[in-house]
């Protein structure tokens, strides 16, 4: 017997616990956590194998399957009353079964020893093999395959050596072919379970890791725009508290000499301050916290257009601009950002997936709201034009849509994505100037 200290231990973590278990332990014992089902299933397995192996031990000594006398002699056959101990032979290679995928070799060992050991006990009849080949599926089952080999190939020995009591070799040649075929079937029955469930656990585990996935793209996506929002705000105050300083120290010098020059200085610095502020409140509710630091570098606005449309056409796709509606002084710098960023992502799109020869961009500003529109002539999605996100699973064309449609939301705004009647893909985005009510800025001003 292998001493403690030579029995080679497997050790891994769980739950930040290191747990060891021994080849002896696993081979023993299985480390499958049972439940009151699984322990009620067990229980009706062994009550149902012991009634099959009764059923037949009594079909096997009547006459009831061959009636026939002359016959049945031949064979080797007789008629006899089976005795109590028959029974009891079978509970003892069926019963062990409770206890089958706690202790799977423990107890396919025990019941083909006293399966082989009580073969020759009982005169004209042999055991039925129902316990041993329940055994032997529940270890290919539940063991690695080598195991279920060295299993099939001990209940093929057995079956060989200890052939049981049989008048006639011929009878006793057919019992043994035919326990040799029901050996076979179930360990492959058993091995063909055991990957069945590998491949449903392996399914599992790979629809888990999508939907982590996806959780992870999402939350990607997220933080990308939290970064493009934040370098949006650095332009915004970067700018604005820059000439707000020129004008305050200019102010500073002519206040003595030229109190009215100074007055307009003062009077240009408070309204970039307030036009600085008023853009810091529509977009402070759009940013989203995140472990990394955001860039600062300086982001582009609607007069970036015409690269768009060099970046088009280098790409193979006809662009034509018009933004003669669009009034770029009146629109407070986040909006005119939010716009420009739209219109970028929708060229990606338009390169990537659209397969389109043209596109168009159209802005415009009205008393209320900036529009923009592009309309290419590719593809499309499948989808028709509506408000929301398109489903990222859309031809490709989802990927950048929800980014979109996030930031015209954010800002107040509305956005719609999808196939245009006269054909194409089309996005259409409307934000609002002003976000807060006239009172709310008097308040914030103290005016």
């Amino acid at each position: 017997m292998l001493r403690p200290s030579k029995i080679h231990r497997l050790a891994y973590c769980t739950g930040g616990r290191i747990v060891y278990h021994s080849g002896m332990d696993n081979f023993l014992k299985s480390s499958r956590k049972m439940t009151t089902k699984d322990w009620a299933i067990d229980v009706g397995v062994a009550v149902a194998a012991f009634a099959v192996a009764c059923v037949q031990l009594m079909l096997t000594v009547s006459s009831i399957i061959i009636p026939d006398l002359a016959l049945r002699q031949s064979l080797g056959l007789v008629n006899v009353v089976p005795e109590f101990g028959a029974f009891v032979a079978l509970a003892l290679t069926t019963f062990p079964l409770v206890v089958r995928r706690v202790f799977p070799w423990p107890v396919m060992l025990f019941v083909l020893v006293a399966h082989c050991m009580l073969q020759n006990d009982f005169t004209g009849f042999a055991l039925s093999p129902a316990g041993l080949l329940v055994a032997l599926f529940t270890v290919a089952a539940e063991r690695p395959t080598h195991e279920a080999v060295v299993a099939a190939l001990l209940a093929a020995g057995g079956s060989i050596l200890f052939p049981g009591s049989s008048v006639t070799p011929s009878l006793a040649f057919f019992v043994q072919v035919q326990n040799l075929g029901l050996i076979a079937a179930a360990a492959a029955a058993g091995y063909g379970f055991r990957t069945h469930r590998a491949y449903v656990r392996e399914t599992e585990r790979r629809a888990a890791e999508a939907e982590r996935t996806r959780e992870e793209e999402a939350a990607r996506r997220v933080e990308e725009e939290r970064v493009r929002l934040a370098r949006e705000v650095h332009d915004i105050t970067a700018h604005s508290l820059s000439a707000v300083s020129v004008q305050t120290a200019a102010a500073a010098r002519l206040i003595d000499r030229d109190p009215d020059a100074a007055k307009e200085a003062i009077a240009v610095a408070r309204t970039t301050a307030k036009t600085a502020l008023d853009d810091i409140r529509s977009m402070i509710g759009v940013l989203r916290h995140g472990d990394a630091s955001a860039e600062t570098s300086p982001t582009s606005g609607t007069d970036r257009l015409s690269d768009l449309a060099l970046y088009l056409r280098k790409a193979g796709v006809e662009c034509a601009v018009d933004a003669e509606l669009y009034r770029r002084q009146d629109v407070p710098a986040h909006v005119d950002l939010a716009l420009f960023a739209i219109a970028r992502e929708a060229a990606t799109n338009i390169v990537k997936h659209a397969a389109a020869t043209r596109a168009e961009f159209t802005l415009e500003s009205g008393a209320t709201h900036a529009r923009l529109s592009v309309h290419d002539d590719g593809r499309g999605c499948g989808q028709p034009l509506r408000p929301g996100v398109l489903p990222a699973a859309v031809d490709g064309r989802g990927n950048g849509v929800a980014g979109m449609a996030e930031r015209a939301r954010l800002l107040g705004g509305t956005l719609e994505a999808g196939d245009a009647p006269e054909g194409g893909f089309t996005i259409r985005a409307s934000i609002p100037l002003q976000t807060g009510s006239v009172a709310e800025e008097e308040a914030l001003h103290g005016e």
